[in-house]
């Protein structure tokens, strides 16, 4: 089962589908808001949040029972090595996080969704809610579960500022995302043009959650996908997806959005950030005329510290010791080892040129 929007109950359907057979879910429940009344906006217009059928419960333990049989699928369907993100407000993502540690599930990260233009608190009665937060998880401590690291940092907009990110400047992402709520174009509309689902997520979270925690070819999962925004970005970033909704009207707008996505051939949907390069030894290079045994090693200075031996290893004061180790005593450290790479030099055409920017070169070259 790939690439499929199914119109039904999110249980019903998982208890369907074969056990740990998806890498990586996103789960949007509903909140059960719990808002009564009318709520007006200052200037007197009636305020349109999130009053609808399917996310009313009566109790708390009808929230909790209905909160365990959903988390509980989604546990037998995730593969050992997969992951779950689960995104709630401060009305239900405490009993969510509770109910999750009951059933087994590991948390990775809490991570919290700043919004950058929040619906304001038109009655001045509490601190503007301008935060979701979101649960990173898998089914077990010992779970080898994805995070491309290296292209969390390409997408990482929050600590790095534009002129910053310009220059090269990458930095690792962090628990706070700031991302405005979705609005505008990215706001799906019925054919009255009214806003098509009340919490509709934006892309740019979507995006980033499938782009760090899966692989292309992966099989992303949404029990509640609403208008499809998990599918379209998995579609865009070449996993495939199996989207569930109860409301077919959804399912209907949803799959007209599906069918306009393209497959992103990128270096983010490909992770190849993340990708390990070649793993080549001295001894190799050396075998190969990349470097030559008797030729001097030095620090970016250009005065001579060691010399290469045939087995790779360098001859320092006397005794042969590998290039990690020499480095270390050589630059009078207290480390025991520097990673040789970052430090060692040799003349070429006249001048020092680093030891690391050769690999590069042999590595292309194969």
């Amino acid at each position: 089962m790939e690439n499929v929007v199914i119109n039904g109950n999110s249980i019903d359907e998982m208890n369907k589908m074969p056990e740990g057979s998806v890498d990586l879910i996103f789960a949007d429940p509903p909140y059960w808001m719990r808002t009564e009344g009318v709520l007006h906006r200052v200037e007197g217009t009636e305020f349109d949040g999130c009053d609808d059928e399917w996310d009313q419960f009566d109790t708390l333990e009808d929230y909790e029972t209905f909160s365990r049989k959903w988390l509980t699928a989604c546990y037998r369907v995730l593969k050992p090595n997969g992951s779950i993100w689960v995104i709630g407000g401060m009305q239900c993502i405490y009993t969510i996080g509770g109910i999750m540690q009951d059933i087994g599930y590991w948390f990775i990260n809490d991570v919290i969704w700043h919004k950058k233009n929040p619906t304001p608190n038109f009655m001045g009665t509490r601190l503007n809610n301008s935060h979701e937060t979101l649960i990173w998880a898998t089914k077990s401590k010992n779970s080898k579960y994805t995070f491309n690291y290296k292209t969390g940092k390409e997408l990482n907009s929050d600590t790095v500022s534009e002129d910053e990110y310009s220059k090269g400047v990458r930095k690792q992402m962090g628990s706070v995302w700031r991302m405005a709520v979705c609005a505008g174009n990215e706001r799906l509309k019925d054919d009255e043009g009214n806003k098509l689902h009340s919490t509709q997520k934006p892309e740019e979270m979507l995006y980033r959650i499938i782009a760090i925690s899966s692989k292309i070819g992966d099989t992303v999962l949404d029990p509640f996908g609403g208008t499809m925004t998990t599918g379209a970005m998995a579609k865009k970033l070449g996993r495939k997806y199996i989207m569930i909704e109860c409301e077919k009207k959804y399912c209907e707008y949803g799959k007209k959005r599906l069918a306009e996505i393209d497959f992103e051939d990128s270096d983010i949907a490909r992770a190849k950030y993340d990708e390990k390069p070649i793993k080549v030894s001295v001894q190799e290079m050396i075998e190969k005329g990349y470097f030559f045994v008797g030729e001097s090693l030095c620090f970016k200075d250009g005065k001579e510290v060691a010399k290469l031996e045939k087995n790779g290893k360098l001859l320092w004061n006397g005794q042969i010791i590998d290039m990690h180790s020499c480095a270390a005593l050589a630059r009078g450290v207290k480390a025991k080892r520097l990673n040789g790479f970052d430090y060692w030099y040799v003349i070429r055409e006249g001048k020092p040129k680093s030891i690391s920017e050769i690999r590069e070169d042999y590595r292309a070259s194969i």
